[in-house]
């Protein structure tokens, strides 16, 4: 009976060791392992172009006055930017479209004799936006013939909302080379393309135009593109 005792009482202990040292020694909670393999992405880009002629233009123009005084360069730029709007109005320009972006003043001085002011320079400039655009050349010289002395450039444009219709389009165009281009590489190559797991657009190009107006105001609109560049990323089986 004592033997027997000793026996049961020498397995319980090595079973109690067995657990004690797994407990310690053993992981105390199950741990799922999920391993993930790099998915090889195949790229492709595409390139979508839409010609348009302009039919808008947006012209910087100004006048800039030199008086011995304040009030009287105000009053000679002020009476000719009334004047350039006035006549502007009478080809159709309406007031919305017509703004001033600059108006500034600026004393003269003569550096040789102890910085005394001799003058001053009043600066007033303003930005047309001529919506028909055969009417951008009687615009300028409109603004020439009545004062207007500094001309800043010519911009040549779409409608704002075409425009965006026409990049959508060319967003298009340069989405479907890409697919072609992909599948027939793809093809060629032995590949088995999956799907598309992102797209970057580079920079649109486009509009506007920058001109600078020529002295016989001869600007011809012409042509013009709209592009897009896109590049696609797929994954392959």
């Amino acid at each position: 009976m004592n033997d027997w005792f000793v026996k049961l009482a020498s397995i319980t202990v090595l079973v109690l060791a067995a657990v004690f040292a797994y407990g310690k020694l053993g992981p105390g909670i199950p741990i799922t392992s999920v391993v993930t393999q790099k998915q090889d992405l195949f790229t492709v880009t595409g390139e979508g172009k839409v010609t348009v002629v302009p039919d808008t233009a947006i012209v910087d123009l100004g006048v800039t006055a030199n008086l011995p005084t304040v009030k009287a360069a105000q009053s000679q730029a002020n009476t000719v930017i009334n004047k350039i709007t006035d006549e502007l109005k009478k080809l159709g320009i309406t007031d919305k479209d017509v703004r001033t972006s600059n108006y500034s003043v600026y004393p003269q001085y003569d550096y040789q004799q102890g910085n005394r002011i001799t003058g001053y320079q009043v600066s007033a400039n303003l930005t047309v936006t001529v919506r028909e655009i055969d009417k951008v050349n009687q615009v300028v010289d409109v603004a020439t013939a009545n004062g207007a002395n500094t001309i800043g450039g010519i911009q040549l444009t779409v409608d704002e909302k075409k425009q965006k219709e026409l990049l959508q389009q060319a967003r298009e165009l340069a989405v479907k080379e890409a697919k072609e281009k992909a599948n027939s590489l793809a093809e060629a190559a032995g590949i088995t393309l999956g799907k598309v797991v992102n797209v970057v657009e580079a920079s649109p190009e486009g509009f506007p135009r920058p001109m600078m107006a020529k002295t016989d105001t001869q600007i011809q609109p012409g042509s013009t593109d709209i592009t897009s560049s896109v590049t696609l990323y797929y994954e392959t089986r």
